[in-house]
């Protein structure tokens, strides 16, 4: 029963925080805003990308940053050309090898994002990420309204590293 009860709290969690994205992406309303969406496995960043194309009618374009890329505003501005789509996720920050210095130097251009951009900005993230963004680039960071977290609970953990184990 407890795991029931887990189980159904983690969905009611989620789709809250689901919802909170969607909100905060239509909210923007063509002007740039940063929001940080915080989950610590990829696996369930896609399966609440595929909630939010649910829930909101928000036309939402993806970047997959590579191991490579050395700066997140040159990533962005290569993917989306001279497009501004209505909203914008950029997923695999984990997986950039110099991490530091793309932190780093998104401070640094964080004006640029503004003048450039005129849509709301998801960047996905886990917990060292987000700790990293608080610590190397504390003005860019700051734009952000707050943190939607979308944690995964110990027992689905546990579930994906036993899949990942016996794999």
């Amino acid at each position: 029963m407890i795991g029931l009860n887990n189980s159904e709290k983690d969905t009611v969690s989620s789709t809250a925080s689901t919802k909170r994205v969607a909100r905060a992406m239509m909210v923007s309303g063509g002007e740039f805003s940063l929001i940080l969406a915080c989950c610590n496995s990829v696996e369930r960043q896609q399966q609440v990308l595929n909630l939010l194309t649910e829930f909101s009618s928000t036309d939402i374009h993806e970047v997959l940053l590579s191991p490579g890329a050395d700066t997140l505003y040159t990533a962005i501005t290569s993917a989306i050309g001279a497009t501004q789509p209505e909203a914008l996720m950029v997923r695999g920050l984990e997986s950039v090898v110099e991490i530091n210095q793309l932190i780093i130097s998104t401070n640094i251009m964080r004006n640029e994002f503004r003048k450039q951009f005129r849509f709301p900005l998801v960047l996905w993230v886990n917990d060292e990420i987000l700790r990293k963004l608080v610590w190397l680039a504390p003005d860019f960071k700051d734009w952000a309204a707050s943190t939607i977290r979308f944690d995964v609970s110990h027992n689905q953990f546990v579930e994906s590293e036993q899949r990942a184990i016996s794999a």
